[in-house]
């Protein structure tokens, strides 16, 4: 592993150079194992702590099979995907791995004791399979997450529609969170140039993720003029949903849960913003019965910030805790679109106001390749930017999965694989120096940073 990541950080390595490189048997990977999936039964999820059950393990590198890649990872990043994998919940992952094992040969691989996570990678492509003719070994990439087989008449108009659509290093095996990924080829996207590896890596997933579900018509097809509600505004899908609001002529409200929070929020350019925790919002009276008195007094609120309008979308992801409140506040004909459940996947909300208001319940997950691949090309022309706040060694994954599982960040929290240290692989400078700003947006002052042009 020393030689390939010499050979990346000098800048200088060539296509030849990398392909020469020897692939070691072995690498660091973040893994959850199948005997200890157990580990956490009966507790509640808030007392499952991340880092006792993720490990960095020496595993074997995988066999490289036809249409696929394997990636030096540089850097990675934390999504709830991980957070989720690795307190076992709704389920361990290692059923996905089975039945992966079970529906494809290539799959058999991927069933394994162990799991190596993470959805999100930036890094540069050491060799390619049979078939693979759009990248080679050298390029500098990032990958997003969506894996397809695409065998079946389903996928090809949507492929999130295919029956084998899968989200890789959740549902698969051999993710980011590595020194070594295996990806799908075509789930390989250019690297921006004018980022870093742990800012690059920090995008993928939830950048793909906001673009379908606020921005495409498989999503909620946001328009210019819009109001859209966006929760948990400064967090790592919505702050990329703030944003694409922003560029698109929207209008976000946003809802947050601190003064800081609300300050970045503005900082990205939106005036419409509410402190919930100082405004003190319950939308639950007790476990079991939502209070209709707060609902009501949250969307007073929202049209006090509107101009006496309510809001056209509402971009769902916390789930339990905030559902009957989005269906209520969404305007006659609004959509509420819905990529998650962070605080609980039984969603409870009155359906008087959906059916006679005519409202739209949208799900949405992850995005399709064009839509990935259109979501990284607004970061690579400075329209959309990174929210990274904060990045981690590989060895210290688990306090990293720890601190978004108890919400103690901001916007996105980076590892970095093979990457010694932040700041490298820059390439474009200059264009880094026009939206530095923006860049570091997110970032503590003593931590901002002006990367170098190579390395």
């Amino acid at each position: 592993m020393k030689d390939i990541a010499g050979a990346i950080l000098s800048g200088e390595a060539t296509a030849d150079d990398i392909r020469s490189l020897p692939i070691p048997e072995s690498y660091r990977g973040v893994v959850v194992r199948k005997d200890e999936a157990e580990m956490f039964a009966g507790m509640d999820s808030a007392d499952k702590d991340p880092r006792k059950s993720l490990h960095l393990d020496e595993v074997p590198v995988p066999e490289l099979g036809p249409g696929e890649a394997l990636v030096a990872v540089m850097a990675s990043s934390i999504n709830y995907n991980t957070v989720w994998s690795s307190i076992f919940e709704p389920l361990p992952t290692f059923g996905f791995l089975e039945r992966y094992a079970k529906q494809q040969p290539q799959g058999r691989r991927h069933d394994l004791p162990y799991h190596v996570l993470g959805s999100d990678l930036a890094g540069v492509v050491l060799r390619t399979g049979p078939g693979v003719n759009a990248w080679q070994p050298g390029d500098e990439v990032v990958a997003h997450c969506l894996s397809v087989e695409l065998e079946s008449p389903d996928g090809h108009d949507d492929t999130m529609l295919d029956p084998q659509q899968r989200i890789w290093g959740f549902e698969t095996n051999f993710g980011g969170l590595a020194e070594i990924a295996l990806v799908k080829s075509n789930q390989l996207m250019p690297k921006p140039k004018h980022l870093t590896w742990e800012e690059s890596a920090s995008l993928g997933l939830v950048n793909s993720t906001a673009y379908r579900q606020l921005v495409s018509r498989n999503g909620a097809g946001m328009k210019q003029g819009d109001n859209v509600l966006i929760w948990g505004a400064s967090g790592g899908l919505g702050s990329y949903a703030t944003q694409f609001a922003l560029a698109g002529g929207a209008n976000p409200v946003c809802v947050v849960s601190s003064p800081e929070k609300a300050e970045i929020c503005r900082a990205m350019g939106a005036e419409a913003v509410i402190d919930r925790s100082a405004e003190g919002y319950r939308f639950w009276k007790d476990e079991r019965t939502q209070d209709p008195r707060e609902w009501k007094r949250f969307g007073k609120r929202i049209r006090e910030l509107t101009g006496g309008e309510d809001v056209d979308i509402v971009f769902e992801h916390p789930g339990r805790e905030t559902f009957g409140a989005s269906v209520y506040v969404a305007r006659k004909g609004g959509t509420i679109v819905t990529c998650a459940s962070t605080s609980g996947y039984n969603h409870e909300y009155d359906n008087r106001y959906l059916w006679m208001s005519l409202k739209r319940i949208v799900g949405s997950h992850f995005a399709n390749y064009r839509e990935a691949w259109e979501a990284n090309r607004l970061v690579i022309k400075g329209k959309i930017h990174p929210t990274l706040s904060r990045t981690y060694s590989l060895e210290e994954t688990g306090q990293a999965a720890h601190d978004v599982h108890r919400n103690l960040h901001q916007g996105k929290v980076g590892v970095l694989g093979l990457a010694p240290e932040e700041g490298l692989g820059v390439r474009d400078p200059e264009m880094r120096a026009k939206h530095l700003d923006a860049i570091n947006r997110f970032r503590p002052p003593t931590e901002q940073s002006e990367a170098p042009a190579v390395s």
